[in-house]
């Protein structure tokens, strides 16, 4: 019916259009009444109210679920982080708590220090000059003692100076965002004055600096065979690196040596050597085969993990030094 009204009005709207002033009073009033009458249909009336109703139903729910997320919000903002806070520093307590009672205990079953009866003074030395070649296959003693007999102390330096780094960023570091009026204000200094065009300094570093990483990647691998190791050969990567970037800037080391390498390198390294000791010590603690052997003392490829933890040792004191300079230099990665 509706349909019917609408073609009704349509038609009388034409006829007016077209006859204009020229119709008769009767029948312009009466094409009037039609266009101002609107067309009822119940149906169509009963779909609009339904249709309304369903609006006002979902903005009733609409505004229920806006005022729980202001209410989670508001909670969120107050009580809930003093909460979290609370929670924190509870389950901090309980940690540290816990690391305290376990050093102790540890502590309190060591022997006396100074007891001729302890073991470090007859027992573990003699083990390590009497057994340790042919236990590790290193020729180097000290590289054989602290990557395998105490590897575990090692990999402790190592996340200790992996900590320190983190925590120099958090102090030094400039914001990632809205603070970009701040980093260049930090950065200018070095970025006026460090050598761009010094051509002496560079052709000198271009020959000296491969020379460098060079020697640094020998005593790595050497470590086990003589003077060496992941500490002094990381150090001497490390200073490769730097004087790369003294010479040449920011701009050309940034090819390279950029925040998500460090992240890359320190991460890969710690992870294979913490996985690599762990599965070596579980093995051996329980009397298995870990198919990990010393090899034959003196050649390159020996001493079982003990030169692939040089290199991860070297690899994350490599990247520490550099990620160092640059913070402290420029306060940004």
């Amino acid at each position: 019916m509706g349909g019917k009204a609408n073609d009704r009005r349509g038609a009388g709207l034409r006829e007016w259009l077209r006859a204009g002033s020229r119709l008769p009073d009767e029948r312009m009033a009466e094409l009037l009444g039609t266009l101002e009458k609107p067309a009822r249909d119940p149906e169509a009336e009963e779909a609009l109210r339904r249709e309304t109703g369903e609006l006002a139903r979902l903005e009733e729910i609409r505004q229920h679920e806006r005022a729980l997320s202001d209410r989670a919000e508001t909670w969120g903002r107050t009580k809930g982080l003093t909460l979290l806070r609370v929670l924190y520093a509870c389950l901090a307590g309980i940690v540290c708590a816990l690391v305290i009672a376990l050093l102790l205990v540890t502590v309190a079953r060591l022997p006396s220090f100074g007891d001729g009866t302890n073991p470090i003074h007859n027992e573990v030395s003699q083990r390590y000059i009497e057994k340790g070649r042919e236990e590790t296959g290193a020729v180097n003693m000290v590289a054989g003692m602290i990557l395998d007999y105490r590897a575990f102390d090692t990999l402790g330096e190592s996340h200790v100076l992996f900590a320190a780094v983190c925590a120099v960023m958090i102090l030094l570091r400039l914001p990632e965002s809205g603070g970009e009026r701040e980093r260049l204000l930090a950065e200018s200094n070095d970025r006026v004055y460090e050598p761009k065009h010094d051509i002496p300094l560079q052709r000198a570093v271009g020959f000296l600096c491969p020379v460098i990483l060079l020697f640094g990647i020998y005593i790595l691998l050497n470590g086990h065979l003589g003077p060496g190791g992941g500490f002094s050969g990381g150090a001497v990567i490390g200073a490769g690196l730097i004087l790369y970037l003294n010479a040449f800037g920011f701009a050309a080391a940034e090819r390279f040596a950029t925040l998500r390498t460090f992240r890359t390198v320190t991460f890969a390294a710690l992870g294979f050597y913490a996985l690599s000791k762990a599965y070596s010590f579980f093995t051996g603690a329980n009397g298995l085969e870990s198919g990990i052997g010393p090899g034959t003392p003196g050649a390159i490829l020996s001493a079982g993990l003990i030169p692939w933890l040089n290199v991860a040792v070297g690899l994350t004191v490599a990247a520490v030094m550099y990620a160092f300079y640059t913070l402290f230099r420029k306060g940004e990665f």
